[in-house]
Order: structure tokens, then sequence, then C-alpha cells
């Protein structure tokens, strides 16, 4: 789903109100039920298991598109790991934003040593198909020993203060883990967290730094994207 639109064959609801759905799950803290009530509210009768399917087909679709579309990532990354309970157990999830806030990736893992950060480091340059200037991080020593190894070249900054934008990057995903009650598995966790990560940034611009004005044309702008990548745009008015 990079840069083609999405298929919606074999699916009997159209594809705005699947995308619709999709849409209101990763955008807003809401379960499933939710937003089949929503949809009801509307006249349109879906079940929640439905709307679920739908999020696990389509989501990662959806971000991946989203992410093919951004600019090149900045040259500063910070980079922070958060604890996350799955199933009652202590897991990590790891994540790395450029200077502008942008997502770069996220990771699930189960520690948060040397080898977590090297296979960190070296999903996140694969993925980004770029290396940094600069690395930005708190004083976890893992950091500093898989940078030593992976990226010599770039310098590091290993300094508590200086990482507030990873650190603030993670409270959407706390209220999100909050309003899910947790994740089951590990890799029911990474897929959800990988489409949140590349859709709800996307309806996230930085507000504090517009006016009303420039802020829904920036929405707008981005409604407009979202069309393109979930194959709405190019539909008739009818369907």
């Amino acid at each position: 789903m990079g840069s083609a639109p999405p298929s919606y064959k074999g699916h009997r609801y159209p594809a705005e109100i699947i995308a619709h759905c999709v849409w209101l799950y990763h955008r807003f803290p809401l379960s499933f039920r939710e937003v089949e009530e929503l949809m009801l509210e509307r006249g349109v009768v879906v079940s929640y298991e439905t709307v679920r399917r739908w999020c696990v087909k389509f989501g990662q679709g959806y971000a991946g598109a989203l992410r093919h579309r951004r600019p090149r990532p900045g040259d500063k990354w910070h980079l922070d790991e958060v604890f996350i309970k799955i199933n009652g157990e202590l897991k990590y999830l790891w994540r790395a934003v450029d200077q502008d806030g942008n997502v770069l990736d996220i990771l699930v893992q189960n520690r948060r040593n040397k080898a977590a950060a090297r296979r960190f480091f070296r999903r996140l340059m694969k993925r980004t198909r770029a290396v940094p200037r600069v690395i930005v991080t708190d004083r976890l020593r893992s950091y500093g020993a898989a940078h030593r190894e992976g990226m010599p070249s770039v310098e590091h900054r290993s300094h508590k203060g200086l990482n507030n934008r990873a650190e603030n990057s993670h409270q959407p995903t706390r209220q999100r883990e909050q309003a899910m009650k947790g994740f089951r598995s590990v890799g029911a966790a990474q897929r959800f967290l990988s489409a949140f990560s590349g859709i709800s940034p996307h309806f996230r611009p930085r507000r504090h730094l517009m006016t009303a004005s420039d802020y829904r044309s920036e929405m707008t702008i981005r409604f407009a994207i979202w069309d393109q990548v979930t194959g709405i745009a190019g539909l008739p008015a009818e369907a």
C-alpha cells in the first residue's frame, strides 16, 4: 500500500466507512465497541469485531502509505524507551523521533540492554535508510555501548533533560494503553503501535505553533492526503 491505493475487493461496506472506522480507532482513544456505537448513531450497522478486522487488515497499510509521503527525517534523532505491561509482564517500547517530532520507528522488546539497543539501531537505519548527524538519548548505558558498535561516526548526546521530545511522544501511547487496558501479546502491541504511530501523528500537527486558520488549513490538507492513501479520493460521489 505504499503508493498504490488499497484494494477493498470482497468487502460489502464502502471504502469510506472502512477508512472512517480505522481513522476513528487510531485517532481517538476509543474501543472497537465505541467505534461501533458511533457508526450506529450515523445509521451504519457494523459490529465491533468487523471494525477490529478492518483495523488489523488496513491499519498498517494506511500508516505505511502516510510514512511514504513524509519528507526525509531530520538529522537529529531522539531515542527513548518506556515500559509497557503485556499480560502483566513488563516489556519495553523503544521509540525514535526526529527534531520535528516525527515518529521514525517503534519496537517492542523484552529487554533494554545493549543487544536490544543495537537491534533497534539496525532496524531504525534500515527503515529510514538514513544516518543521523546526532542522536540524543537518556543516560541508559546500553545506548552508549550500542552506539560505539553501530554508529561510531554519529555524535551521541546523553542527558536526561535533552530528551524531552522523545519522552513527550510517548504520551499518546500511554493514553491508548490505558483505554485498551493494556496489550494482550507482544505481536498485537507491535502491530497496533506501528499503525498508531503512523496514523495518529498525521492528525496531530503542532497546533500550539499555529493560528486557528492555519490549523484548519493544515488539517484540510492532511485529510486530503488521508483520502488519497485510503483510496477514497478517486471514488465517485455516490460510492
